[in-house]
């Protein structure tokens, strides 16, 4: 494989040619008309463009990409995240087209990519599965019936979801009708599929995911886990690698079930299987992500490997050069989404011109981004500007290097959540890892952002930590945890 398209924009783009170049490997960008001068096209060997700017014209387009890849002689396609990059068609027609498609076969796509027929898979390695139905339903009646014997509260979600859509809680009956009404609409206009299932609601969830890589021979490892804890709209804003509250046993568990789900569709290339982990620690199987996730790069400082390099070299049909007994994690990572949103404002995006901005440099800090200073910011993408990580030899070293990383960001021109992750990163609930995904609804308040007052600013913060002392008395909770995992500094830059 000497020529790859990369099937995306922005920063993954960016990211996957980066890693193809240090392969000795030629890349082809694609880009809509909004992008022609975008970052990712002036870097990559060849580009070409394949429509207007609206995605369902350009990037959603896989037959004019599978076109252009012909075309320019390329031998692999890059999916990235988002896009096509979990469209199983997409991965059969490229296939079917002579090309190698870097990622999972359209089997392991399609299976994973429907939360029902996930479930059904994983069922014989007997892993942790949220009370609930298998099965998808419409009637309300049965769903009413489903609810009272499973208890409230529940969670209605769509089959082929994602990113929070098609998904309501329902706190009492009297909601149910409404809310599942809303649920199958919300499903049909996002997925084209209506189906929904019920399951138990967990209260006060962490979502942690596990990394997974696997190769056509058999080989299957994990590569430790993330929390993805912090979010807004059911959506990631902060990851960090390794959890601050997994045991060393857990984490095992988890990471072995992990590969299981894996080996369920006979998965090949990078994948991530997501769990719910309640107050006691007890987790659930969630979901699979059949691609490479955006918060990637904390497990890559913490594991020394590089995903995207691994993807291209098992699509090119080699064999894992590491087992599991090789994999250590080492030192603490944490990435920020910066994405164009104002978080004062219940982070609506917020598009304009990027009239400033510089990079922060320094060790231990890694930034992935597709801008520039001076261009605009497109209303027809996902609003993320840029991933902003740091490494440390430990968690609170780790964090420092944010807090002075966001200080030396200096973006001008539209609203960030820079603003937001100090909030985040200086919060006592964050600092002590006792939070969970309830944290912004919990502890943020966007009238300290919108008044810029540092003095207001101070006084919320003391009021939020007396509001969380207070609840950790409560609950006996411990006030902080110390990570047991050796502190060697990685140089790791991929």
């Amino acid at each position: 494989m000497n020529k790859i398209l990369v099937a995306n924009r922005g920063e993954i783009a960016l990211r996957v040619m980066h890693t193809a170049h240090k392969m000795g490997i030629q890349t082809v960008a694609i880009y809509s008309e909004a992008d022609r001068n975008a970052p990712h096209v002036l870097f990559a060997d060849e580009s070409i463009c394949i429509g207007p700017p609206p995605s369902t014209e350009s990037y959603l387009r896989g037959d004019k990409i599978i076109e252009a890849a012909k075309k320019l002689n390329v031998e692999g396609i890059h999916p990235g995240y988002g896009f096509l990059s979990e469209n199983a068609q997409f991965a059969e027609s490229v296939e079917k087209n002579g090309i190698t498609f870097i990622g999972p076969s359209p089997e392991s796509i399609e299976i994973m990519g429907n939360k029902l027929a996930a479930k059904d898979a994983v069922k014989k390695y007997n892993i942790p599965m949220v009370p609930g139905i298998d099965q998808a339903i419409t009637d309300v009646e049965i769903a009413k019936s489903i609810a009272e014997d499973i208890g409230f509260p529940i969670l209605i979600k769509a089959a082929a979801g994602g990113g929070g859509k098609g998904m309501r809680v329902v706190e009492k009956i009297e909601d149910l009708e409404e809310q599942m009404n809303r649920a199958i609409s919300e499903a049909v206009s996002s997925f084209g599929d209506g189906s929904v299932f019920i399951e138990k609601y967990i209260s006060s969830p962490r979502h942690i995911e596990i990394q997974v890589l696997a190769d056509e021979f058999g080989n299957t490892v994990h590569l430790f886990e993330r929390e993805c804890s912090v979010q807004r709209r059911h959506q990631k804003v902060v990851e960090e690698a390794p959890s601050a509250i997994l045991t060393p046993e857990i984490r095992a568990s988890m990471g072995n079930d992990a590969i299981n789900v894996a080996r369920s569709c006979n998965y090949k290339g990078a994948g991530t299987v997501e769990f719910l982990v309640d107050e006691n620690l007890n987790y659930y199987f969630l979901e699979m992500n059949t691609r490479l996730q955006v918060e990637h790069p904390v497990t890559e400082f913490i594991s020394g490997i590089d995903l995207v390099e691994e993807q291209i070299k098992i699509a090119r049909g080699l064999k894992l050069g590491f087992a599991q007994k090789d994999l250590k994690i080492k030192g603490h990572a944490l990435e920020l989404r910066v994405y164009a949103e104002d978080p004062a404002n219940d982070f609506l995006p917020n598009v304009g011109k990027l009239t400033k901005y510089n990079k922060p440099e320094g060790d231990g800090i890694r930034l992935d981004d597709g801008y520039a200073e001076g261009m605009d910011i497109p209303i027809y993408y996902d609003p993320m500007l840029s991933k902003l990580i740091t490494y440390g030899s430990n968690r609170h070293e780790a964090i420092q290097k944010m807090l002075e990383a966001i200080d030396l960001y200096e973006i001008e021109g539209v609203a960030t959540t820079l603003a937001f992750g100090k909030f985040v990163f200086k919060h006592p609930a964050f600092l002590s890892g006792q939070f969970n995904t309830h944290f912004v609804g919990k502890y943020f308040d966007s009238k300290v952002m919108k008044s810029g007052d540092p003095v207001e600013a101070e006084l919320a913060a003391m009021l939020s930590t007396i509001v969380f002392e207070d609840n950790l008395n409560k609950l006996k909770a411990p006030k902080s945890i110390q990570s047991n995992w050796k502190q060697n500094r990685s140089t790791n830059g991929k």
